[in-house]
């Protein structure tokens, strides 16, 4: 790993997936992360799907610390603030008003330690008539907008990964990070606050731009259809993606690629803005001519081309990538207990070098002995 964050020490007191996100992202980077998890059972993503270890929680809690504390009593609470002390970042994504009810509020832990980045993640924002809602991935994209340039309007249908809370956390740690820049100057900590509803729609920031500019309220198709995207289906069923964008000669290898010089001869198509306007009808060209070859054919005569495009992978399908492999993404899980053996490693590549493992997500509650044992005996103190 390279420790661009070596020496920056984060308290995490987050669950499921926005709060932990941002602290993984940390991790990742080096930061020494500790996660506060309640003694009952932990964060309810270690049970999402089955045991208590799901991969779901491994996927956003590895090379992180697990401590647990009731801070409903008056010496782990004592505890957590000691902890506090001596943190740099401290992250939670309660909803508005639990934090200050636990003693873990931004006025009871910037008077423990001033010089704290405290960052608090909601559904909706700290006020405001929805803020007290429970939000979830699903309920964000939707009301963000996200979702609806996202999907075919005739087909519409949730989006299998959780974008809107892995996004949240990416933009949480950004701000954090942008936080400890400035406390670099100052000396001083700050209260970052964001919503997974801020974090899509500015996400969404094109399609929103687009509304206000041309007065058009934007569809999930516009973007495939201007950019010249689409996914075609091949003969033995499995399915390729294409993506033209604005670029002449992306439409030029792919009629060369694909032996469909007849396309060209079709008034409908012989210009980008015509392709524009005939998309259904350029998507159903290319279904016939690509129904004829198996996908594996047409992916090596694509290839000897520039057109931009891809098989459509299965996750195993990536995980056995040529690329993939060459760029070493899957590495060893460090320090397993159980779980998964492999990992996606950190995307990040400093002067050339690149992470080889990924240390394993804490069991619950794994690390409790020495860090209560270390802030006993140090108060104050961060617990190495």
């Amino acid at each position: 790993m390279v420790e661009v964050l070596k020496g920056i020490r984060v308290v995490e007191q987050g669950t499921f997936i926005t709060g932990p996100c941002a602290a993984m992202l940390l991790a990742d980077l080096g930061a020494d992360v500790i996660k506060i998890e309640s003694p009952e059972g932990g964060d309810p993503y270690r049970t999402f799907k089955d045991g208590h270890y799901s991969a779901h929680f491994q996927a956003y809690n590895h090379a992180k610390r697990s401590l647990c504390l009731d801070l409903k009593k008056a010496e782990d609470r004592t505890l957590f603030h000691g902890l506090v002390s001596s943190a740099d970042v401290y992250i939670q994504n309660f909803r508005p008003g639990v934090a200050g009810r636990i003693g873990a509020g931004w006025d009871d832990l910037s008077a423990v330690n001033p010089k704290l980045v405290y960052c608090s993640i909601s559904g909706f924002g700290p006020d405001g008539p929805y803020s007290r809602r429970p939000s979830y991935d699903s309920v964000t994209q939707a009301l963000s907008g996200f979702l609806s340039v996202a999907i075919d309007p005739a087909n519409p249908r949730l989006l299998g990964p959780a974008l809107a809370d892995a996004i949240t956390g990416l933009y949480a740690a950004l701000g954090i990070l942008g936080a400890l820049v400035e406390r670099g100057r100052t000396g001083v900590g700050r209260l970052l606050e964001i919503s997974m509803l801020e974090a899509m729609m500015h996400f969404a920031i094109e399609p929103f731009a687009g509304y206000f500019a041309l007065g058009e309220v934007p569809t999930g198709m516009d973007r495939p259809r201007l950019a010249q995207a689409m996914i075609l289906t091949c003969g033995d069923g499995k399915h390729v993606a294409v993506h033209m964008s604005s670029l002449e000669k992306f439409w030029d290898a792919l009629v060369a690629g694909i032996g469909g010089q007849a396309l060209t001869q079709d008034p409908r198509f012989a210009t980008r803005l015509a392709r524009i306007d005939h998309y259904p009808q350029l998507v159903a060209a290319l279904n016939a001519i690509f129904a004829t070859r198996p996908r594996a054919e047409w992916v090596a005569l694509l290839s000897d081309t520039d057109l931009p495009f891809a098989p459509v992978n299965s996750i195993a399908d990536t995980a056995a990538d040529p690329q993939v492999e060459h760029l070493k993404m899957l590495v060893p899980v460090a320090r397993r207990i159980e779980g998964a053996s492999r990992l996606v490693r950190s995307p990040f590549a400093y002067g050339g070098a690149r992470d080889d493992a990924v240390v394993a997500a804490p069991l619950l509650g794994q690390h409790s002995a020495g860090i209560r044992a270390a802030l006993v005996e140090n108060p104050g103190t961060w617990p190495g």
